[in-house]
């Protein structure tokens, strides 16, 4: 029989060990059972087959039923509860099956080597024992208790107690007849005894449109792909060498639904995909798509790292989405965000009543700028689900990649940080090796099992060696966005012409660290945000000479060494800043200024992907010479890029108002120069002034040439 003791415990909700009490059990020469049915008048137990074993007798009015059952060995029984009112409700006991982990699971977990959680924890659809259910499986360690709550167990924690592991301080369980789609979270009880609020899962796979915030049992992703010759591709590539060139998306305010709603991930599909191969893009990079409670935030305050947001549908459109995208040549990066999390009481912070995601010295745990928890990336058990979920997205979603958001932020212990308030390394220095060692380890990982896919990091400092493999001394990452490129080129687009000869390193300087790292030139949303203004408005001088130095300036990054990214609705000059609330501004190409910058995008891309030279030696020095680096009182740079095997090409970028006529340029050959590009061409809205198609140099290489005002022309050796 059950002690006081024992029932008060289960009715209380404070069993710790459900799976010695809830059940079948031995008793004697024969079996006894036990359920928790709150408001049912009786209770009758059957085997999975139908057979009545038993009736229960109430032990206690919260409706803990107990009682002797007719069945020779420990199984899985049915209760049937019966209610006042007449109704019945089935249920299969959850108590009566056995654990669904194994000892090796706990050994990897607790050794912090586990490469395969997503396929343990969390919610899993799953057959146990011959009877289908869902497997739930969750890590907290300083818990007292957990239960998993939903509307199967009318979010009664006491009817959902889990197992405890306590070698790895997982709890799980097994509960039947719960399929995809059933909604449900965590109930914990803190060391302390103190009960949290609920907590969604960290593993879920799919979630609750905001602003509810239950996970969501989610089915099997069981898509049919048909992306392999996309894939194939990049495993054999060395992507410092291809084309890459980067259409930076937040899906939510690309385009809206006629009634100014999100569009779906198909409908994305029908219109993102399409115009993405029309202007000639390699890769679409969406701001996080992970499960984020707060539109502001722009998925960069996430919380579901494992679920791709309800916003824009269920899990299996976005991977139509990536799917429908490969087959159409085009690459999938996603933003990814490991730097820091939000302390939603839902979410990971103080998840079992500690600080288990995060440090619990402020010092190291809290984020300034964004008021944010830290992970604490030197315990094992934090690193392996942040690992882990850099692998999920590529082998669940095939995505091509992972933008790291805030690498700086997380190399540094004082990143915003005033002395006094943060604690030196155990060299007393400023380096966040926990952090370096989990990026190291998450390139690794990435790389060595995932051939094809390719990590790019937002750092914004000086730290060596971020995009040096990890064998080398470096982070491992592909390539680091180059803010530098950025900076200094805005700063100097921004003066007023007639002073920009004064500031010629601005442009020049980039040059002397253009191939210290494997550099993607990003233009990104955070540039047109925040009173910054868009782009176009960046630039200086009256509306004419915006379009045209905007037009200028694209050309000039198209042909400068380096990888390309550009925030959307910079390609046709979004006049306004962006407004994740709302859709871009579309109308605007009823212009012909904005149709003209991006008919000149569209080219670019076009010319980048065609002419080996502008893209093989992206990332190498030889692949790139100044031609004439000293023009300063003109505001005219010229260089040439090569590759080998292929043919030359100058590129000549000029920042003045000014039409210079027969200016003289001692090109790198002589011969017949082809003008492949030209800002300034009417077509893109320009006044048209140029070479006729042809410039001719020399044997030595000299050249007369007319070089428009603010403009950027490309010339190809014609042999």
């Amino acid at each position: 029989m059950l002690t006081p003791e024992q029932i008060d415990r289960l009715v209380q909700g404070r069993e710790d060990d459900p799976f010695s009490t809830l059940g079948v059990h031995p008793a004697g020469t024969g079996f006894t059972a036990c359920v928790l049915m709150p408001d049912a008048s009786s209770v009758t137990a059957q085997t999975l087959a139908g057979k009545a074993v038993g009736d229960l007798e109430r032990v206690h009015s919260d409706g803990l039923f107990h009682g002797k059952v007719s069945v020779r060995k420990r199984q899985p029984l049915r209760y049937i509860a019966r209610y006042a009112d007449g109704s019945d409700y089935a249920l299969v006991d959850p108590y009566g099956f056995g654990p669904v982990l194994g000892p090796m699971d706990d050994h990897y977990f607790a050794q912090g080597s586990h490469a395969r959680l997503f396929d343990k924890m969390g919610a899993h659809v799953i057959t146990h024992d011959g009877v289908t259910g869902t497997h739930f499986a969750l890590w907290a360690p300083n818990a007292r208790r957990v239960a998993v709550v939903g509307d199967f167990n009318r979010w009664d924690g006491r009817r959902g107690l889990m197992r405890h592991r306590a070698d790895a301080g997982v709890w799980e369980i097994f509960v039947p007849e719960v399929g995809a789609g059933a909604t449900y979270k965590f109930e914990i009880v803190g060391a302390d005894g103190a009960l949290l609020p609920l907590k969604s899962d960290p593993f879920a796979f799919r979630s609750e449109l905001r602003p509810s915030t239950a996970s969501i049992v989610a089915a099997p992703l069981d898509h049919a792909w048909g992306d392999e010759r996309h894939r194939a591709f990049w495993q054999g590539a060395d992507a410092r060498r291809q084309p890459v060139s980067i259409y930076e998306v937040h899906a939510g305010s690309w385009q809206r639904d006629d009634h100014g709603q999100f569009l779906d991930w198909d409908a994305l599909a029908n219109r993102l995909i399409p115009y993405v191969v029309g202007m000639g893009f390699t890769h679409i990079e969406f701001l996080p798509v992970s499960e984020y409670p707060y539109d502001p935030s722009w998925g960069y305050q996430t919380l579901g790292l494992y679920a791709p947001t309800a916003r824009f549908g269920d899990p299996a459109g976005f991977a139509r989405f990536v799917d429908g995208a490969h087959k159409a040549g085009v690459g999938v990066l996603l933003d990814w965000v490991p730097a820091h999390f939000p302390t939603d009481e839902h979410g990971l912070a103080r998840f079992d009543g500690t600080a288990l995601y995060e440090h619990a010295d402020p010092r190291k745990g809290f984020h300034p700028d964004w008021n944010t928890a830290i992970y604490n990336f030197g315990r094992r058990e934090v690193a392996q689900f942040l690992l882990n979920n850099a692998l999920f997205w590529a082998e669940r979603y095939h995505v091509d990649g992972l933008r790291v958001d805030a690498v700086a932020s997380m190399l540094y212990l004082d990143y915003s940080r005033q002395p006094g308030e943060w604690v030196p390394n155990a060299r007393g220095g400023r380096e966040n090796e926990e952090a370096v060692d989990f990026l190291r380890q998450m390139n690794r990982a990435l790389y060595g099992t995932h051939p094809g896919v390719m990590t790019i990091a937002e750092e914004s400092t000086s730290w060596p060696g971020v995009s040096r493999p990890v064998d080398g001394g470096g982070l491992g990452f592909g390539f680091k966005w180059n803010m530098g490129f950025m900076h200094d080129t805005l700063r100097y687009l921004a003066r007023d012409p007639v002073h920009r000869c004064h500031h010629h390193d601005d442009i020049t300087f980039g040059l002397l660290y253009a191939f210290d790292e494997n550099f993607v030139l990003a233009l990104s949303h955070d540039e047109v945000v925040h009173g910054k203004s868009s782009l176009l408005h960046k630039m200086a001088g009256d509306d004419w000479q915006k379009f045209a130095s905007l037009r200028a300036y694209y050309g000039f990054m198209w042909g400068y060494p380096g990888k390309k990214l550009l925030f959307m609705g910079q390609e046709f000059a979004q006049r306004a800043e962006w407004d994740e609330g709302k859709a871009l501004d579309w109308p605007l190409l009823d212009h012909a200024p904005h149709q003209g910058v991006q008919r000149l995008v569209a080219d670019l891309n076009r010319l980048y992907r065609s002419r080996t030279a502008l893209h093989a030696r992206d990332c190498e020095p030889e692949g790139f010479e100044w031609v004439l680096v000293d023009a300063k009182a003109d505001s005219v740079f010229v260089w040439v890029r090569r590759a080998p095997g292929t043919r030359p090409i100058v590129v000549i970028s000029h920042f003045t108002p000014l039409l210079r006529h027969g200016y003289r340029l001692r090109l790198p050959s002589g011969g017949r120069w082809r003008e492949i590009l030209n800002s300034d061409a009417a077509v893109y809205g320009g006044s048209g002034a140029g070479n006729m198609g042809i410039v001719e140099a020399d044997e030595e290489g000299w050249a007369s040439v007319t070089i428009p005002p603010l403009a950027t022309m490309m010339l190809e050796l014609d042999y």
